[in-house]
């Protein structure tokens, strides 16, 4: 049993509490983590804020890094010492985790959402009682986390811990979408609808790749200004245009590929009024519980396509250490978008985010 001190969400909608519990040790294929630091995502968020069944109270956060303390029996992959990001768990026996799709694997919600363990139990202990956790494998905002061996990624140690973090959704998510997913040519056409982390992850990865133009949309001109920068060709303010205007007024055609990370009905349609034919575009955000889409059903005939995309198709132990080295390489410069807090600031870090003054918040734990 490991003592930590853990952001403890006890009601929906309410501010975390650091609070100290008491961590089990782990299990067969289970790692304990020093967590050195933790993004947050507005997955995370939308938990705190949207009944979505989890059981409280509950520790959240899901965008860890750290090193490893202990491993339980059978891990074979990482030894105490190593240097690791956590990201979403799996089961790695179904048939979509052996058809090397673990993002769809079929215990993805029990092994990510449940609140327990393998066996049942919480994870955490606290004064007045069990504390859920196991979010998504790991809820690392906390000073320690269960992990699994498959959620677990052995990465170098010459990087800074606010640098790894991020890789374990947020920027897999976004980058993986492009590169995965969408797989856009050289010279495709690519908007971004909605340029927060996830968002500026899939237009990083649309420069990479040679995508043109680039187009970024946002109701933050600041935002829109970063994107530009990191290499979107042209933006598009949202402040009530027609979106479907705005975006052939620079590609008449319409659109190779759309990424939208807002949610927002009436934004997925214009997006996908603006797509050309064959044209695809990809929906990221999780929604409130009832949130509902219309489209008009004949722009479809044209061969256009709407899918949604869990983590950015990527299988971590393959995808994070390629988009390491893309941001080694100068391709992925997502250090750009990292705001640091101390961990005991987590509730500011919080509201920064959700008012749009950070775009990546990350929680540095010592």
């Amino acid at each position: 049993m490991t003592k930590t001190t853990a952001a403890v969400l006890r009601a929906r909608g309410a501010p975390y509490a650091l609070e100290s519990v008491v961590l089990a040790d782990p299990g067969p294929g289970q790692i304990l983590v020093r967590i050195r630091a933790c993004g947050i995502c507005f997955t995370d968020i939308g938990v705190q804020t949207y009944e979505q069944g989890l059981p409280l109270p509950q520790v959240l956060g899901h965008e860890g890094a750290g090193e490893v303390l202990a491993v339980g029996p059978g891990v074979t992959s990482v030894v105490p010492g190593d240097h690791v990001v956590l990201s979403y768990a799996s089961c790695g026996h179904c048939a979509r985790c052996d058809d090397h799709a673990p993002q769809y694997c079929a215990s993805f919600m029990a092994l990510n959402y449940a609140g327990v363990l393998p066996d049942g139990k919480p994870p955490m202990q606290g004064a007045d009682g069990p504390v859920y956790g196991a979010f998504f494998g790991q809820s690392s905002f906390a000073t320690h986390a269960i992990a699994y061996e498959r959620n677990t990624v052995k990465v170098d140690k010459d990087l800074g811990w606010d640098v790894l973090a991020p890789f374990g959704c947020g920027m897999q998510t976004g980058a993986g979408t492009v590169y995965n997913s969408l797989a856009p040519k050289p010279g495709s056409s690519i908007a971004v609808l909605g340029t927060g982390s996830v968002g500026l992850a899939a237009l990083m990865a649309a420069v990479d790749l040679g995508c043109g133009p680039v187009i970024a949309v946002d109701r933050n001109a600041a935002r829109l200004d970063l994107a530009l920068e990191l290499g979107a060709t042209h933006s598009i303010l949202a402040d009530g245009r027609d979106l479907n205007a705005a975006i052939r007024a620079i590609v008449p055609d319409g659109l190779n590929h759309i990424v939208d990370t807002t949610g927002i009905g009436a934004v997925i349609r214009s997006g996908t009024e603006a797509l050309t034919a064959r044209g695809q575009l990809a929906m990221l955000a999780v929604t409130p519980p009832g949130t509902e889409l219309t489209i008009n059903s004949n722009i479809l005939l044209g061969g256009r396509a709407l899918r949604g995309a869990v983590e950015g198709d990527a299988d971590p132990q393959v995808f994070i250490p390629e988009l390491i080295a893309r941001y080694r390489a100068g391709r992925f410069p997502h250090n750009r978008i990292i705001t640091t807090y101390p961990f005991s600031a987590i509730n500011e870090a919080v509201a920064d985010m959700k008012a749009g003054k950070v775009i990546k918040p990350v929680l540095l734990m010592d």
